[in-house]
């Protein structure tokens, strides 16, 4: 009954497009990984018995499959004039910090949860959480939405996919693991500083971190040349932050 009534709160809870793209979302899963205990890997790999990194966007990729096209609009969030979450304009349909918080609330008692929901609910941390760290899916208004962007002759249908591609644009399409590693550059005492604070605390500090994107350009017309190069630290420093939290969170649930 218990299990059941898990499901049901997953498959009800509160319910837009892919935030770093496959290249950083396996980027984020691979550091991840690196940092994962033995304990936390053997217990995971219980219910998905497969590189794990497989799944890095199975969010977007099943996104409008009608069974849970609940969850549509869970990929982002919106912040208030202070640069801090926002839950107001998203409390009907969610956002990617109330996914989280289902995800927290279910992994918390995984042994409690049927198979089918485990699974479901690491999908969506090993996704979400890279989802929260993505400069464009920390919006005020959903301004970098649907506006189209032109930048080194090319147009993009809107502003937030550049932030998408970036680590694309850094690292290549396939070399995601050896970017992981490049990107593990943090000891034990920074990662640990790193994974302090609650979900709602991280998207506090990605709003801060990330929303001078919108002082560099504007939403719309022709961006800045150096765009690649003025964002290149944040899109580092956000992909690694999600990928030591990711493994705090995977270790939290599994490592015991």
């Amino acid at each position: 009954m218990r299990r059941f009534a898990l499901a049901i709160m997953l498959l009800c809870a509160v319910g837009t497009a892919s935030a770093w793209g496959v290249v950083g979302h396996r980027i984020i899963v691979e550091l991840a990984k690196r940092h994962m205990t033995d304990k936390a890997k053997e217990n995971v790999a219980k219910y998905m018995p497969y590189d794990i990194t497989k799944d890095a966007v199975w969010m977007d990729s099943h996104r409008k499959d009608k069974p849970i096209r609940y969850t549509h609009h869970w990929h982002s969030f919106r912040y208030d004039d202070q640069k801090r979450y926002d839950i107001n304009p998203s409390a009907r349909r969610g956002d990617v910090v109330r996914a989280l918080e289902i995800a927290d609330f279910n992994l918390s008692r995984y042994k409690e949860c049927s198979d089918s929901t485990v699974v479901m609910n690491i999908r969506m941390l090993i996704h979400f959480v890279g989802d929260m760290h993505c400069p464009s899916h920390a919006d005020p208004l959903w301004k970098g939405w649907g506006l189209k962007v032109n930048f080194k002759g090319k147009t993009y249908n809107d502003f937030h996919y550049i932030y998408d591609i970036m680590p694309q644009w850094l690292y290549g399409k396939k070399k995601y693991i050896e970017a992981a590693a490049k990107l593990d550059t943090y000891s034990k005492g920074q990662r640990k500083k790193v994974c302090k604070g609650s979900l709602r605390d991280w998207a506090d500090e990605t709003a801060r971190l990330t929303s001078i994107i919108y002082e560099w350009n504007p939403v719309e017309g022709n961006l800045r040349e150096d765009t690649i190069e003025i964002s290149t630290d944040m899109t580092n420093t956000q992909l690694r932050n999600a990928g030591y939290r990711l493994a705090y969170l995977l270790n939290k649930y599994f490592g015991k």
